[in-house]
């Protein structure tokens, strides 16, 4: 059975959001809002892939600097496919870290876990290494295999100008693009189809792994 957190993701992201409503300035919120906002409004949940769709066949390098590729993943059993945004967020962090206490549970099941991000080898190294991550973590540099799913957008200016500022997003990414992908969750069966799809416009909210387990439990 999955072992339990003393609190839930779900628990452990509301208290972050509590917390940065609390102590962030009135000026980073409203900043904040507005790019949600931006990316509803662009209708790239509705864009991106959907269950049914075919999930685009990639190749791409671990954090050890070994290819990857889904379609030889998939021979093996479904995978769940998850985005993260760069060990810079905090969200992402919360959410890695309950995706690793999830993970003997997801592979009992059959299923395998693969997480992507924009980062860089060498920052994704360092978060794989900090959460002590027992799941392949996948450098899409540039976003390219994001963008085949179509959860890609680009950052508002405003946006773009306090996570520069804060902690160099364009360094942890390796290029002036100001783009991140969506905290974009998928469960890709091994006939390659898109199962489960969980897309959100508002980076904060993230697939829970206990529905992902149900998930699974219910395709056996």
């Amino acid at each position: 059975m999955l072992q339990q957190s003393k609190v839930t993701q779900q628990e452990e992201l509301q208290q972050l959001k509590d917390k940065f409503n609390d102590t962030a300035p009135d000026e980073t919120k409203t900043t904040y809002k507005k790019g949600i906002d931006e990316v509803v409004q662009s209708g790239i949940v509705e864009k991106a892939r959907q269950v049914g769709d075919v999930a685009p066949d990639f190749v791409l390098s671990n954090a050890k600097g070994e290819k990857v590729k889904l379609s030889d993943q998939l021979k093996n059993g479904p995978v769940v496919l998850t985005w993260y945004r760069g060990g810079w967020c905090p969200y992402c962090n919360i959410t890695l870290h309950h995706l690793q206490e999830a993970l003997p549970e997801i592979k009992a099941l059959g299923a395998q876990l693969l997480a992507l991000t924009p980062e860089l080898p060498d920052k994704s190294l360092s978060t794989s290494e900090k959460h002590n991550l027992a799941f392949e973590v996948l450098s899409d540099i540039d976003n390219k295999v994001g963008k085949d799913y179509g959860i890609v957008f680009h950052l508002i200016d405003g946006v773009a100008k306090i996570y520069n500022e804060k902690f160099d997003l364009n360094a942890y990414n390796g290029n002036e693009e100001n783009e991140l992908p969506l905290a974009a969750t998928y469960i890709i069966g091994q006939d390659g189809l898109i199962e489960y799809a969980f897309l959100d416009a508002d980076y904060r909210n993230r697939a829970n792994p206990e529905d992902l387990i149900a998930f699974l439990k219910n395709k056996k």
